[in-house]
């Protein structure tokens, strides 16, 4: 557990400068430059989500189990992540009107995936690995808006069109994950 906790500190508190610490951010930006500022930041993270991986394996080969959800829970896991690559997809096709209204797309469904995964899983390392997402997700989805706020950022919305990419990428997306990947990357089968 240990190793998932750091790992968790050190890629969530990679992924929270500009929640907590945005004028530090900015001056080591102006002092490294932004090519090397993005550097560092890509290899903290990537060190993070590796302790992150290697933790939660570890965690799961000999799980504190606090509950047992019912399967019920597994299968509205399955149905909540749904909108989450749909959302995702919206994040990176510019001029949907999802990213219009939601502004952040990615950490609303950064916010769906935990909440399904903590639903579904009753494991201390879950809790941890799923709400501390989930945390992290609230925080700067509103720290997110409000820099928008202030620089007066508006994200215009293009055509119906956009959509339609949005929501074709992410189911697509999604069926791939949930029947194939899950099961390989994860070793969990999301229909199991």
């Amino acid at each position: 557990m240990v190793v998932l906790v750091l790992g968790l500190i050190v890629f969530l508190g990679s992924h929270s400068v500009r929640i907590f610490a945005e004028p530090w951010r900015a001056r080591r930006i102006g002092r490294l430059g932004e090519k090397r500022w993005k550097m560092l930041y890509s290899l903290v993270s990537i060190v993070g989500l590796v302790l992150v991986v290697w933790g939660y394996g570890l965690a799961r080969a000999d799980p504190l189990v606090l509950w047992h959800p019912p399967l019920w829970a597994r299968h509205l896991a399955v149905l909540l992540t749904v909108p989450v690559f749909i959302l995702f997809a919206a994040a990176h096709i510019g001029g949907t009107h999802i990213k219009a209204r939601l502004r952040h797309p990615m950490l609303v469904g950064v916010k769906f995936w935990a909440a399904a995964h903590l639903i579904a899983n009753g494991a201390l390392a879950d809790v941890f690995l799923f709400g501390a997402f989930l945390l992290w997700a609230v925080f700067d989805f509103k720290a997110a808006r409000a820099r928008d706020r202030a620089a007066g950022v508006r994200y215009p919305a293009l055509a119906a069109s956009q959509d339609v990419k949005a929501v074709a990428a992410g189911l697509v997306v999604w069926v791939l994950f949930a029947f194939y990947l899950h099961a390989w990357l994860i070793g969990v089968p999301a229909f199991g």
